[in-house]
């Protein structure tokens, strides 16, 4: 019996092997293109795989969750499409100074917040000094240094140091980097305001209710900016507690569309054999989320970079991908995701499969096998935000015993994961998730950097990596303007990393939205949980 063969077994006997398409490749229908002239008119019922938010707008972002229900409502300056091209939205165009230390940023007349009020410069200088700057974006505005208007339809971002534009346009474009009602939130705790929970912004459909542990329900804002847009009369984001139950309810017709794996595998395959429902896994580029594993480095065993080399080397990303996560995954290889066409390289240190390379390893940094057959123990910690991350911990537990890495392993809830990982650093491995645009800086550094190491701040530097070299190297990258310069700099920043191997991809995950037939012209945005959704319209 092979190992491989021995680890389904013992783990995965019930559930993924016993649906019989435990190993096959995903095959599905990659978006349905518009068909014919939009219709006008309808309701479309929408839902995603995850959980209802603590607010339907959270300043400091909150999560996927209360992303997917603010960005129905509020704008950002700036969108990116699907060919990559950053475009105006409420901002017309922006242009950097010579220097590149601030840039010149037009912002569009003529739109109004839901209230009916104007939205002026002064709502973008709020909204960037005072929402942006200290909670939306502060990780990536350290070198922000002013925002001002000098007439009624411009405004001037200031920086201490050069700031290359790719990362500018993604700052603009940004999550939830939007533009807010000053008149609304000025002189409030913008955490705790109430209109937290019903949101007035400019986006293409303005708040009617939320019935808590039931659904939002969204309707068509007639003075939307985009003339004859949006094409539906009302959106409704129902909340439904586990995929079998979302899988019903869009057999049913009670929900239409559902973004990031609203169902198990299984009900992919078997909705999308009727006909009657499409799976598509476009408009996740600029959202493409992994399961990681980091190294505390508090633990003086992982202070050897062989040692944790030899961690990734004795565990197999392939079978990960195509068993616990049915296909719908692919082996990480780099902090950097293989989808970012400007940034991925593939010539990294490569940490594949290769128990023997492993044992190797560890025996050449000093942890040659005792009599009970173990070279350490560890306690390797499984994140409770995603189901699968257990399932992952228990494969990683057998393929490191495989190895003699004796493992005591953990799967806390969401809560306690998130305070033994980020605040107490309880943990000797954990698995866990990120979510990583294509600009590096500073949703992918901060996880390697020094100055990502912070006490009690979630999906930052938890493991305790600080290496002066890499922080000089990603200081580099902040201020490069040259893109070809700065794309060598990433490659660079992605060679080290992979070598260091503190925190690496074990697989990067494909997201999947599910739509009935009827749904026309979803998943065109990069980004689509997070997009606005005015474009989308019902079929007959």
């Amino acid at each position: 019996m092979s190992n491989n063969d021995y680890i389904t077994r013992r783990i995965f006997s019930v559930g993924a092997m016993a649906t019989g398409i435990a190993a096959v490749t995903p095959a599905f229908a990659q978006g349905t293109p518009a068909q014919g002239t939009p219709k006008r008119g309808g309701t479309l019922v929408a839902t995603w795989g995850g959980g209802e938010p603590q607010a339907c707008y959270v300043p400091a972002g909150g999560g996927s969750s209360p992303t997917f229900s603010s960005s129905k409502l509020f704008e950002r300056l700036a969108n990116r499409n699907m060919d990559g091209v950053f475009e105006g939205a409420l901002a017309e165009s922006w242009k950097p100074s010579a220097d590149f230390k601030s840039y010149t940023i037009k912002i569009r007349k003529g739109v109004k917040f839901h209230d009916g009020k104007e939205m002026t410069v002064d709502d973008v200088v709020y909204s960037i000094g005072e929402i942006w700057k200290k909670y939306a974006a502060a990780s990536a505005m350290t070198d922000f240094v002013s925002v001002e208007a000098p007439d009624a339809d411009t405004v001037v971002m200031t920086y201490s140091k050069p700031t290359p534009e790719f990362f500018f346009a993604s700052t603009l474009s940004a999550n939830v980097n939007y533009i807010l009602p000053k008149h609304i939130y000025a002189g409030s705790d913008p955490i705790t305001n109430p209109a937290n929970n019903a949101p007035i912004g400019t986006g293409p459909w303005k708040f009617k209710e939320w019935v808590r542990g039931s659904h939002f329900e969204y309707v068509k804002n007639e003075n939307y900016w985009q003339k004859d847009l949006p094409y539906l009369d009302r959106l409704i984001i129902r909340y439904v507690r586990d995929p079998a139950g979302r899988a019903a309810a869009m057999e049913a017709g009670d929900i239409h569309i559902g973004v990031f794996n609203p169902i198990a595998p299984p009900d992919i395959k078997r909705l999308t054999a009727t006909g009657k429902f499409v799976a598509t896994s476009k408009g996740y580029e600029e959202a493409v989320w992994s399961t990681t594993l980091e190294c505390n480095m508090r633990n003086p065993v992982f202070a050897k970079r062989e040692v944790r080399q030899a961690i990734f080397h004795a565990i197999n990303r392939e079978f990960i991908a195509k068993t616990v996560y049915y296909g719908y995954a692919r082996p990480g290889t780099s902090p950097i995701y293989s989808p970012n066409k400007e940034f991925f390289t593939a010539d990294t240190y490569k940490t594949g499969f290769d128990p023997k390379k492993a044992a190797a390893l560890l025996d050449a940094a000093g942890f040659p096998k005792k009599a009970d057959g173990k070279r350490f123990t560890v306690n390797l910690l499984a994140a409770g935000w995603f189901s699968d991350n257990g399932k992952v911990g228990a494969y990683v537990k057998q393929a490191l015993e495989d190895v003699g890495v004796g493992v005591t392993l953990s799967v806390p809830d969401r809560p306690t994961s998130i305070k033994r990982i980020y605040t107490d650093y309880d943990f000797d491995l954990a698995i866990s998730n990120q979510a990583n645009p294509s600009e590096p800086i500073p949703t992918t550094t901060q996880y390697f950097t020094t100055d990502g190491i912070k006490k009690g701040v979630p999906f930052r530097n938890a493991n305790g990596y600080s290496n002066p070299d890499l922080d000089a190297l990603v200081d580099k990258i902040k201020v490069e303007t040259d893109p070809v310069k700065r794309k060598a700099l990433v490659v660079e920043f992605q060679k080290i990393t992979t070598q260091e191997a503190s925190l690496l991809p074990l697989t990067e995950l494909e997201s999947i939205t599910v739509a009935s037939t009827k749904v026309q012209n979803h998943s065109n945005d990069p980004n689509y949980l997070a997009a606005g959704w005015a474009d989308i319209w019902l079929a007959s």
